[in-house]
């Protein structure tokens, strides 16, 4: 194989393996998200149990929180994106999380498919590139060149 041809599968496979970082990623994310709706759908739950004016622990940044009542635990404000922010009954907050959690395990899925796939081509290419360089380190004979004849030596010795 032509060492320029190695040379361009290496750089594929370099792509590739650049791919699957972000695939990965991506894959983390979604589910660090589907983890936070599972926690907020939680709390939403316990919200909706307790009496009025429950008091709960609100996260203010840096590690720091702060005791604050929950007025009206059936009045709940969601971004629904683009940082479009509605008011929805607590059930209806829980519908939507539980519909964007569905999202984004079909989005993982597609991801994961397409992770797999990646992998794959980058499985491929490094077999295709420890075959050449098998056949580059292997002997003239076992690539199928033939090993010129020698010299008997009384012709070397005359020349």
């Amino acid at each position: 194989m032509d060492p320029r041809e190695i040379q361009s599968l290496q750089l594929y496979l370099n792509e590739y393996r650049q791919q699957a970082e972000i695939f990965s990623q991506q894959l983390a994310l979604l589910e660090d998200g589907r983890m936070e709706a599972h926690a907020a759908i939680d709390t939403l739950e316990a919200l909706s149990g307790s009496p009025d004016s429950t008091v709960v622990l609100l996260q203010i940044g840096g590690g720091v929180s702060v005791r604050a009542r929950v007025p009206e635990p059936d009045r709940i404000l969601v971004n629904i994106g683009s940082e479009v922010i509605v008011e929805k009954s607590n059930t209806g907050a829980q519908d939507y999380l539980k519909d964007r959690i569905t999202e984004m395990e079909a989005s993982g899925k597609k991801v994961a498919e397409t992770l797999d796939r990646v992998r794959g081509q980058m499985n491929e290419i490094a077999r295709r590139i420890d075959l050449a360089y098998q056949q580059a380190q292997a002997p003239p004979m076992a690539r199928g060149m033939p090993i010129p004849p020698k010299k008997p030596r009384n012709e070397e010795e005359e020349d």
